[in-house]
């Protein structure tokens, strides 16, 4: 057939796959839950990534702190007159511009982690499925052990190897989170590997990279969106907690765990405001992910809807 000849059905194909992503994108948009929690996770990333542009201070430059403002309740003025939402810690941080430059690093190191473990796990999964035999079992061996453990117990004793930084943070929780990845999609690339168009792919002479890579892999997507969206929410989870345990980012790069963490002293002297604000943003943001991964999963897999 020439290249004429297949035009046409090539651009069909193109013009049905953009007519799909827009019905998927309308149905997205249709649960108000879901819209609000979009429209929440793209506003506390815009203000953390943009902090500088949102906050009055930057909380961690020393000559920008005194100590005379240090813990002022919500609504108190400082010494210069500014006025403190969210109040102050000990050493006079504005705790609203702290939250965000702590939103930053969460971010930061949450989607990271997530992108470099997806995409470990995926080809390490894709290639299990197709190749089978003993490589698929060994694979599938070491993902079950991994599984096994607690994903908190596992990254202490990284981070307990590999010391504090917000690289070993990110490395830990790429060894945590890439089995997610391999199981689903391995289990995708079985269903994908003996379908009619992986054998004709295969009648025409194709390698194999490019029947894994060109054909199944896309053909795997959808569970790896869905899959993606809720490590995020557990990467940011997860390094909160090491962080408030004290094995997670720097003193210097404070993420919203370790604000918990810097606060948690004085809880009971009635100082809440330093560690109960950095906590509802972590709930909020964890949550709003979260919600964003539920409508996912039900509209790229409508089966699996309750």
């Amino acid at each position: 057939m020439s290249t004429v000849d297949q035009l046409p059905t090539e651009t069909a194909g193109v013009e049905e796959g953009e007519s799909m992503l827009r019905r998927q994108v309308r149905e997205y948009f249709r649960s108000p839950l879901a819209t609000a929690a979009t429209i929440t996770v793209a506003t506390l990333i815009l203000m953390a990534f943009f902090a500088p542009l949102f906050v009055p201070q930057n909380p961690y430059d020393l000559s920008q702190l005194d100590i005379m403002d240090g813990l002022l309740p919500p609504g108190e003025s400082t010494y210069s007159g500014r006025v403190l939402w969210l109040g102050s810690d000990e050493q006079g941080r504005d705790i609203y511009s702290a939250i965000l430059f702590g939103l930053r690093t969460s971010l930061t190191v949450g989607f990271l982690a997530t992108a470099i473990a997806c995409m470990l796990g995926t080809i390490i999964g894709v290639i299990s499925a197709y190749v089978g035999g003993w490589v698929d079992s060994f694979v599938m061996r070491v993902v079950d052990l991994q599984l096994s453990l607690p994903s908190i117990l596992v990254a202490l004793v990284l981070l307990a190897a590999f010391g504090r930084g917000i690289d070993k943070v990110i490395a830990a929780l790429v060894i945590v989170q890439w089995a997610y990845y391999a199981r689903t999609v391995r289990a995708a690339a079985l269903v994908e590997r003996g379908a009619e168009y992986v054998e004709a792919a295969r009648c025409l002479m194709l390698s194999n990279t490019q029947i894994v890579f060109r054909h199944v892999l896309p053909n795997c997507m959808p569970p790896i969106i869905v899959v993606a969206t809720a490590q995020i929410a557990h990467a940011i989870a997860l390094e909160a907690t090491l962080s408030f345990l004290g094995a997670g980012v720097p003193v210097t790069q404070p993420s919203l765990g370790m604000l918990i963490a810097s606060g948690y002293n004085y809880l009971l002297s009635g100082q809440y405001w330093i560690s109960t604000y950095p906590g509802v943003v972590l709930v909020i943001t964890v949550g709003a992910i979260n919600l964003m991964g539920d409508r996912l999963r039900d509209v790229l897999n409508p089966r699996l809807a309750n």
